[in-house]
This record gives C-alpha cells, structure tokens and sequence, in this order.
C-alpha cells in the first residue's frame, strides 16, 4: 500500500475589522519599498502592476492606526517611498506572527 504523506497548511492574514490588511504578499512589497525606495520598483520586483501596488498601499494606509507608507509625488528629482516607523512595525509583528504559524503548522503536521 502507499502511504501518502499528509501535512497540515495554511495561509496567514491580518484583517482589521474584518478587511484584509497584511499577507504574504503584503509584506513582500513593504520589504521591497523598503529595500528599493520606490513603489514602482517594488512593484515591478514582484510582477505587480504600479496600480495594483498603488491600490495595496493605500488601503493598508487607510485601515492603518498611521500610515505604513509614505509616497512623495516625483518631479524633477523623482519620487519615492519609504515604510514608517509604524510600518517597520507592522512587517517585525507579522514575522513573527508568520514564524509562530510555520511552527505550529509542522507540529500539526506530526499528528498525522
């Protein structure tokens, strides 16, 4: 007989008042406004269009107690973007939200 390997999974979110407000993916463009200074750069680092990135940061900002994100409009010199402190924050807490969840998920696992 085959035995098949059966393991416990899932996906981690944050909702504020019930609206989807952090998630993998989420985090992956705060690191990567952070790392790169530009929504634009982040966004296209990840395959996202700037509209939909745009669309992210503004609805995070929005359910946010402050802003995660800053954007300064470009001009001459260009724009760019960088977290907050609240938004250093926020992506620290999910981490370790995240690695608590991988952990209870491969203890979960073992059941089976």
């Amino acid at each position: 007989m085959n035995e098949k390997k059966l393991t416990a999974a899932g996906r981690l979110w944050i909702e504020i008042d019930g609206e989807n407000f952090l998630g993998s993916g989420r985090i992956e463009l705060l690191e990567n406004i952070e790392s790169l200074g530009s929504l634009r750069q982040a966004a296209a680092s990840m395959g996202l269009s700037y509209r939909k990135a745009y669309y992210a940061v503004r609805s995070m900002n929005e359910l946010a107690p402050a802003p995660l994100v800053e954007l300064r409009q470009g001009g001459k010199g260009g724009g760019c973007a960088m977290l907050t402190e609240t938004g250093r924050v926020f992506v620290e807490k999910y981490q370790k939200i995240a690695h608590q969840f991988v952990i209870f998920l491969t203890k979960q696992s073992a059941v089976f």
